[in-house]
């Protein structure tokens, strides 16, 4: 052991009889000397226990009060002259000694949990501290006699914002330091007069617990030996009014299932398999792949499945409907458990409700070797004000903005992030990062990007503040989007990032140093979802085909704007539940329209430039709105139910709309390049019918036809390129098996040579009602 204390933790330096409160014995107690009874044999007394080394009042309040900041320059064992002085606290205690190769002292019980010795050595040995209760005896390793557990580059790095694997650095960490296994606890809370640790493993007394604040970092810190995996702990912090706050650590790994609010020490055992998976993601970008999307509320997919049971599940469904991808929600520890999970209170913690980190690994794992990308909803937008999570965490606003303007989210009743400060850009950057590093996830779809962009956002005049060039942009959030885009990119090949943004805001999927014409870099996102494709489309097809023709320019309008930015189709949670029904629900006319309007939709959706999106449920044409508490209506797919062919054909016709989607590169190879579409009719109003051509790389055609008529089309001219010699329809909503009236055309269609269209030939179509056909070069 070092003979001088380490440096910025000051030893006790008072000569020891000054250490001495006045009217303090001046020889050592009897107890000090005794050696208790069972010693090892061999190990002599110590000779001589110089005068005590009680606390002044000060440090004994602050200590017991837990508003001191550096405990460990007070308790553990340090040199002094004439000696080394040991104090430990131990509330509850009837006795401690310290043992040590050839050392067992007992130490003075100074009162109120404080036991303290100076004993005539030169320097500080290896030592343990043997503690009697009234009911057990225990030889521990005393938290005060290590250095500090981590290290100076960290401290730096969060300092600067600038660490992006900070979960390694903050929270709870299992490890072996100085040759002894126990748990790092690391928090940052730079308002706070003193932190302590609280768990099971002290009956959530933290006395005896307090940590150090290290430096000017706002970071405090303690060691705890033998500490393991499985503990549960919070931190009790002292505010700068006096008061304390018993607080979930924020960079928690693992929670208690709600309503419980511990966390949890936890380290990951998990055995990735997914090593081919991951070498191949990254082959093509996000925009020019196949990207289709199950979105899947976890814990109500099929409720009471774990994580580790709907791997299994969920991996066969989804690979059997042949989605590219699963959208999961929410996956962050959040209280509510029938909401969507957007007001998170563990960012770092996968929920508890449905198993542990490692269970969800093994989903994220098992759906990987299925061939399955797996995106999940981040929410860094906002967080609630539970008084156990980031809100004034240490007494102050920390996390959120200090102007209680720009704190207070209007619509949600939450607070938002302090976008500006840099260690809480960190916090939020090197949680995105986690996410893709740790779990491996293949994307990130960012919630409620456009609350973050405008300082006005849902808010009256007077009641927001315009940035330093007087304009209505959240530059903080700007450029926190930006950051957390570049590092996602550069760090984990292979992940796309979505904004779920809603405005006109130019160039969310634009490179960050690319300047557009308002002045901004883009944000950076792989992928944005196409809100307005989403809303006018929907309109659409909820009106009675009679009226349809009057709202044409609902359909066509997405395509004015198609190319401006990576966009996905989304037709998500937010369109489908709580009063604005299922999506066949939406659909005009009897049961076997509805069904059919539903198909002819979703073949005009998978045939649009984009990514396609589709909640739970909607894809065997549920009829009822999502219920948190019994998810999907899997019955109507029970081949008991009479009405089960009605909702086996829709999903049959989804999986077949992946199928032909995922072989048929015209359909996404060019989705961001306004060269792979072409209309060949934008504007056949009257007859309530679309049709374009989608291209590949190489120029191959695929023809869409989409027909939104509750009646037959015959001998309907098309305009075709005459470079085809014949088509051959590879889908057709209306087929049989789907549900339709099986106006099909299986045979090859041969062009003439009179021009339609604009264009130099034409076929000949049979349009089925209330359908979209698909046809490829025979």
């Amino acid at each position: 052991m070092n003979e001088v204390p380490e440096p910025g933790v000051g030893p006790e330096s008072r000569p020891v009889e000054d250490a001495r409160p006045a009217g303090a014995a001046t020889e050592p107690s009897e107890a000090a000397a005794a050696v208790p009874p069972g010693a090892a044999a061999g190990v002599p007394p110590v000779a001589e226990v110089r005068p005590l080394a009680v606390l002044d009042r000060g440090d004994r309040e602050r200590l017991l009060g837990g508003a001191h900041h550096d405990p460990h320059s007070l308790l553990g064992a340090h040199p002094v002259p004439g000696g080394v002085v040991f104090r430990t606290l131990r509330p509850y205690a009837r006795a401690v000694t310290v043992v040590a190769e050839e050392l067992r002292a007992e130490l003075h019980d100074d009162g109120e949990g404080f036991f303290s010795a100076v004993l005539p050595l030169r320097e500080v040995p290896a030592y343990r501290l043997v503690v009697e209760y009234e009911e057990t005896v225990q030889e521990v390793e005393d938290a005060y006699r290590f250095l500090p557990a981590i290290g100076d580059l960290d401290l730096h790095l969060f300092g600067e914002g600038r660490h992006e694997q900070l979960w390694k650095a903050l929270g709870a960490e299992p490890m072996e330091h100085q040759g002894v296994a126990g748990t790092r606890f690391t928090v940052w809370a730079p308002n706070a007069r003193g932190v302590r640790l609280a768990g099971s493993f002290n009956f959530w007394d933290a006395t005896a617990y307090p940590m150090r604040s290290l430096g000017s970092s706002g970071v405090w810190e303690l060691f705890v030996p033998g500490l393991g995996e499985g503990e549960l702990y919070k931190f009790e912090i002292t505010r700068p009014d006096g008061s304390k706050t018993m607080r979930a650590d924020p960079m928690a790994r693992r929670t208690e299932e709600p309503p419980k609010t511990s966390s949890i020490v936890t380290a990951s055992h998990h055995e990735w398999q997914d090593e081919e998976w991951l070498s191949r993601r990254a082959v093509r970008p996000a925009h020019e792949a196949p990207m289709s999307v199950y979105e899947v509320h976890l814990a109500s997919w099929r409720p009471g499945l774990t994580y580790r049971q709907l791997a299994e599940q969920l991996a066969a469904y989804v690979s059997d409907l042949g989605f590219t991808h699963v959208e999961l929600m929410p996956v962050a520890e959040h209280p509510f458990g029938g909401s969507w999970g957007y007001q998170v209170t563990g960012f770092y913690a996968p929920t508890a409700r449905l198993g542990t980190p490692d269970d969800f690994k093994y989903l994220v794992d098992t759906l990987h070797q299925a061939g399955i990308g797996v995106i999940m909803d981040w929410v860094p937008a906002h967080f609630p004000r539970d008084d156990w999570a980031l809100a004034e965490f240490d007494g102050r606003p920390l996390y959120e903005h200090e102007d209680p303007l720009r704190a207070a989210h209007p619509d949600w009743g939450t607070l938002e992030f302090d976008y500006g400060r840099r260690e809480v850009r960190n916090f939020l950057v090197a949680n995105a990062v986690y996410w893709c590093e740790e779990f491996h996830i293949d994307g990130l779809r960012v919630d409620a990007v456009a609350s973050m962009l405008y300082l006005d956002y849902s808010r009256e005049h007077g009641q927001w503040t315009p940035n330093v060039h007087g304009g209505r942009e959240n530059l903080d959030a700007v450029a926190f989007l930006q950051e957390m885009n570049a590092t996602v990119y550069r760090r984990v090949p292979g992940v796309v990032t979505i904004a779920e943004e809603s405005t006109a805001w130019d160039g969310v999927t634009r490179a960050t140093d690319h300047i557009g014409p308002g002045g901004f870099g883009g944000l950076g996102f792989g992928l944005k979802w196409n809100m307005g494709w989403m809303h006018d489309s929907l309109g659409y097809v909820a009106k009675e085909p009679v009226h349809r023709k009057y709202h044409h320019n609902e359909m066509t309008f997405s395509m004015v704007y198609a190319y401006s930015e990576n966009y996905v189709l989304p037709i998500s949670h937010d369109e489908v539940v709580h009063g604005k029904r299922s999506l066949v629900s939406k659909m005009p006319g009897d049961w076997w329209q509805q069904r059919a309007n539903l198909r002819a939709y979703l073949g005009f959706m998978w045939a649009h430039p984009g990514k396609q999106l589709l909640f739970m449920g909607q894809e065997f044409a549920q009829g009822a709105e999502w219920s948190e508490s019994h998810g999907p209506d899997w019955w109507l797919l029970d081949p008991a139910y009479g009405a089960e062919a009605d909702h086996r054909g829709v999903r049959n016709l989804v999986g077949d709309l992946n199928s032909v989607y995922s072989r048929a590169p015209a359909l996404w190879e060019r989705d961001t390049d306004p060269s792979g579409f072409s209309w060949v009719t934008g504007d056949a109003a009257e007859d309530n019918v679309f049709a374009f051509l989608r291209f590949d790389a190489a120029g191959a055609p695929l023809l869409a036809v989409s027909h939104f008529s509750p009646v037959v089309r015959h001998e309907y001219r098309v305009g075709v390129p005459a470079d085809i010699p014949a088509w051959h329809e590879v889908l057709n909503t209306d087929s049989a098996q789907y549900g339709g009236s099986d106006v099909t055309s299986p045979d090859p269609l041969k062009p003439d040579a009179q021009g339609w269209h604009g264009r130099p030939a034409s076929v000949r179509l049979t349009l089925p009602p209330l359908s979209t056909v698909w046809l490829r070069p025979a």
